[in-house]
């Protein structure tokens, strides 16, 4: 079988977005605003000390991770990862102390011309003594484009967990993997998916066109769908009930792959779980205020945290409200309208309790970097754009619009890195010697958006997979205080399916505690499960498990 390559990679014209703050020529957090933060996950991955060979003499001046890199793409070809490794492992008593296999591996796609292209790695689970026609099998994807599987490998959905991203977390947290109790393992098999130039997974000739045809919005989706259809082949599946699974740029890629599959490799998914996803990045385009809009009700939920009142949807109806209706009607007035701007000023005020005098020097529109200081400007803290109410020591804090790294993101690199490599090695044991890329900058820099001026959405896949499978599910889940992928915003682009497609029982929208990754909260995490496993219920028909657990 041949692996099909789009060949799409004209650029998308982003002159609308503002430019990610750097120093030193490292990217650091997102700042400029909601349409910069639009790559959640695309900081340059920085490989910890010794986890990767010395530099060759003479290299001393380039950067760890870029002289891994060269150094492996020269030598790439003849240095394949090791044949799959499946070991054994057995599920803590609490969770019913099943047996499951893990089997760490990789799927070697190639071009029409049968000639490789890229090495795929995975890790996948299953519970053994069970009967794959009826046993479900969910697909994980994380985003970037960038970034590899292991948040939710190790924060959500595997059998194991690491603690990371929460107040006080930093990179010397010992890398501690636990019995994850909230894992999916129990009610479906998992397969984590790192796409090309992302943990293990690489190009295997060193081919630039190569990778302007992968790295790109139409070629990774054809990638990761002939990957899923590799991997059911050849692991007896394509009788089982499929699922998908993708945070942030990973939630965008779910529709678009579920649509591939259905149309282009004949293969049917029964339900998506999309997890702080950008759906449409049209509404973050051409300087329109839906962008900012979207962002006040998730302000507006860590104001309320902060002093001490829970946050639900009912409670934030005002906030929704007025971020859709007078806010967005004041922003369009312009500047020089001086009453729209002081409403907006009072208004955005009283919603998320940032000072007037702040809102008055942005006229009530501040951008991201910006809010992040002024949330907690005052204790010498900086907000982190993934969750409002985690916060880090500002390294400039005489610098109001400084940079700094996220106290939610860049905190976790280090532990998460090391504890996926320790993991593989060690537990899975699988004996990789290359690399491992957790955040790798050079995809999300080379990422090629598609050509011509519209913007890259995913809504069009979605609607389309919707309309052609009646029994097709879809949960899209978001934190509340989450700046980067505000909750709103999916809200908004879900709000624009038509009404045939819109049954609360066929496609929803949930709200949990937390930011960007709010499965690193234990309350959320355990939520985040119950909802899963009532979609996978519908999905098979198990009535008994569907009616499990509240319903949010």
């Amino acid at each position: 079988m041949t692996d099909r390559i789009g060949s799409q990679s004209t650029s998308i014209d982003l002159s609308g977005v503002p430019a990610r703050r750097r120093r030193a020529g490292r990217a650091s957090a997102i700042a400029g605003g909601m349409q910069a933060a639009l790559i959640s996950l695309t900081l340059i991955s920085v490989v910890p000390q010794g986890l990767a060979q010395p530099a060759p003499a003479g290299q001393a001046g380039q950067g760890t991770a870029q002289r891994q890199r060269e150094n492996a793409d020269a030598g790439q070809e003849n240095e394949r990862l090791p044949a799959p490794v499946t070991t054994h492992h057995v599920l803590p008593a609490s969770l019913g102390g099943q047996r499951y296999a893990a089997t760490a591996g990789s799927i070697v796609l190639s071009d029409q011309a049968g000639r490789p292209t890229a090495e795929i790695a995975y890790v996948a689970y299953s519970l053994e003594g069970q009967d794959p026609t009826t046993r479900p099998i969910t697909f994980a994807f994380n985003g970037g484009p960038g970034a590899a599987s292991a948040y939710l490998h190790f924060g959500a959905l595997g059998p194991q967990r690491l603690a990371f991203g929460n107040q006080g977390d930093g990179p010397s947290k010992p890398p501690t993997l636990v019995d994850n109790s909230d894992t999916w393992l129990p009610f479906t098999d998992l397969v984590f998916i790192d796409p090309v130039g992302t943990g293990y997974s690489r190009f295997l000739r060193d081919d630039q066109d190569l990778r302007r045809q992968i790295w790109s919005v139409s070629g990774d989706i054809q990638v990761l769908s002939r990957f899923v259809t590799r991997y059911l082949t050849e692991n007896g599946r394509l009788r089982s009930p499929k699922l998908l699974a993708g945070e942030s740029y990973g939630g965008f890629r779910v529709p678009k792959i579920a649509h591939a599959l259905q149309g282009d490799y004949g293969v049917g998914v029964a339900g998506l779980y999309i997890i702080s996803p950008v759906l449409d990045f049209g509404l973050r385009s051409g300087g329109l205020p839906l962008g900012s809009a979207a962002r006040l009700p998730s302000l507006a939920a860590a104001a309320r945290v902060m002093r001490g009142e829970t946050v639900t949807r009912e409670a934030l109806a005002d906030a929704e409200h007025y971020a859709l209706s007078a806010y967005i009607a004041d922003v369009l007035s312009g500047p020089r309208d001086t009453a729209a701007v002081e409403r907006i000023i009072s208004k955005v005020a009283d919603l998320t309790g940032l000072d007037r005098a702040f809102l008055a020097r942005f006229g009530g529109q501040p951008d991201l970097n910006s809010i992040a200081h002024e949330l907690e400007r005052k204790e010498g803290q900086v907000a982190s754009y993934y969750d409002a109410l985690v916060t880090g020591i500002d390294p400039t804090p005489w610098d109001v619009s400084g940079d700094f790294d996220d106290p939610v993101l860049d905190a976790s690199r280090a532990p998460l890195t090391t504890a996926a490599v320790d993991y593989t090695r060690r537990v899975l044991d699988y004996p990789v010697t290359r690399p491992y890329e957790l955040l790798n900058g050079e995809v999300s820099r080379r990422w090629s958006w598609g050509a011509g001026r519209q913007a890259a959405e995913a809504m069009s896949d979605l609607r389309a997979a919707l309309a052609l499978d009646p029994k097709l599910t879809v949960v899209v889940a978001h934190g509340f205080t989450d700046l980067v992928t505000p909750y709103l915003e999916s809200q908004i682009a879900l709000n624009r399916l038509p009404a045939t497609l819109t049954d609360p029982d066929r496609v929803r929208l949930e709200v949990m505690p937390g930011g960007h990754m709010f499965y690193t909260r234990d309350g959320s995490r355990a939520q985040l499960k119950a909802s899963a496993e009532r979609l996978v219920a519908r999905v098979t028909g198990d009535a008994a498990r569907e009616g499990e657990g509240p319903r949010p």
